[in-house]
C-alpha cells in the first residue's frame, strides 16, 4: 500500500471515528432522524455545487453509479447513519464506534457467502476471532446496563454499511466522484426527510455545542471523510479500505473520552484487540502471496 493511501486511510479513521462523538452531542439535543436528513441536505448541496465549480455533472454518470449512488444513499445514509443516530440517544458513542469496526468482518463474510470470493483458514480464523471479541464486549455491556435495542440498531447499520460499501466498488470508477458523494447524500436526505416527521417533532434545545457539533458533522464527517473514502476505496480496493476501520474504536473511544467523559472497561479493551486481530487475519488471508526469484 502507497504512502499516499495509508495517510488517506489514517485521515478517514479519524475523521470517521469523531463523528460518533459529534453525533451524541447533537442527538441529545435534538431529534437524530430530522437532524440527519437536514445535515444530508447541507452536505449534499456543498457537496453538488463543488462537483459542478470542478466541472462534474451528473450526465457524465454511468449506469452503475447512478446504481450506486441510490444505494449508497439508501444504505450508507439512510440506513447506517439513521440507525446509528437514533440508537445513540440511548447508547455512548465510544460502544457504538466499537460495534462499526465490526463492518470489515461483515465486508469479508458478504463477499464470501454471497459473492463467491476465496477465503483462506486465515480469514475464516479471523470471522471467527471477530464474533468472540463482538461477544465479550457486548457481554460485559449487557451486564453494565447498556441498551439492548440501541446495540441492536448498532448491528444492523454495521450490515448495511457492509453492502453499501461492496457497492461502492464501481461508483468511482468513472470520475465524477464529488458529484456522487453530493448526490447519494441527497438521496439520503430526501429518504430522512419522507420518514422522519411520522416518528419525531422538531424539539430542538440550542445550545453552542449543537451549533458546532453539527456544523462539524455537516463539513468533516459528511463531506470530507465520504469523498476521502471513495477515493480510497477507488485506489486501493473496497475489502483493503475497509481495514481502516478497524481503527475507529481507538478514535472513537478516545475521542469519546475526552470530550464526553465516557469510560472504557477492560472487556471493551480485550474484545476490540480481538476483533482487531480478527480483521487483520481476514486482510492477510486475502493478501497475494509473495513471489521470489528462483535460486541462482
Amino acid at each position: 500500500m502507497d504512502i499516499r493511501a495509508l495517510l488517506m486511510g489514517f485521515g478517514f479513521a479519524v475523521m470517521w471515528a469523531s463523528a460518533f462523538t459529534s453525533t451524541r452531542m447533537i442527538v441529545t439535543e435534538a431529534p437524530p432522524l430530522l437532524s440527519l436528513a437536514l445535515r444530508f441536505a447541507l452536505s449534499g448541496g456543498i457537496g453538488v455545487a463543488i462537483a459542478l465549480a470542478m466541472g462534474q455533472s451528473w450526465r457524465g454518470l454511468t449506469r452503475a453509479q447512478w446504481r450506486a449512488v441510490v444505494i449508497l444513499g439508501l444504505c450508507q445514509n439512510a440506513l447506517y447513519l439513521g440507525l446509528n443516530w437514533t440508537a445513540m440517544q440511548w447508547i455512548e458513542a465510544g460502544l457504538a464506534s466499537i460495534i462499526a469496526a465490526t463492518m470489515p468482518l461483515l465486508v469479508a463474510f458478504l463477499g464470501w457467502t454471497l459473492m463467491g470470493e476465496r477465503l483462506r483458514p486465515m480469514g475464516v480464523a479471523g470471522l471467527a476471532l471477530g464474533v468472540l471479541g463482538v461477544a465479550i464486549i457486548m457481554g460485559a455491556r449487557l451486564q453494565g446496563g447498556s441498551d439492548l435495542t440501541g446495540i441492536a440498531m448498532c448491528f444492523v447499520a454495521a450490515l448495511a454499511l457492509a453492502v453499501a460499501t461492496l457497492t461502492v466498488r464501481g461508483a468511482s470508477s468513472g470520475g465524477n466522484v464529488m458529484m456522487i458523494v453530493g448526490l447519494q447524500m441527497l438521496v439520503g436526505a430526501v429518504t430522512l426527510g419522507l420518514i422522519a416527521p411520522w416518528f419525531e417533532d422538531w424539539a430542538v434545545t440550542y445550545t453552542p455545542r449543537l451549533i458546532v457539533a453539527f456544523l462539524y458533522t455537516v463539513i468533516v464527517p459528511g463531506l470530507l471523510a465520504t469523498w476521502v473514502w471513495f477515493l480510497l476505496v477507488g485506489r486501493i480496493g473496497a475489502v483493503r479500505a475497509a481495514t481502516f476501520h478497524f481503527l475507529t474504536p481507538f478514535f472513537g473511544v478516545a475521542t469519546a473520552a475526552l470530550l464526553l467523559g465516557e469510560d472504557l472497561g477492560a472487556g471493551d479493551v480485550i474484545g476490540v484487540a480481538i476483533i482487531m486481530a480478527g480483521i487483520l487475519a481476514v486482510q492477510l488471508s486475502k493478501a497475494p502471496p509473495v513471489k521470489r526469484p528462483p535460486p541462482s
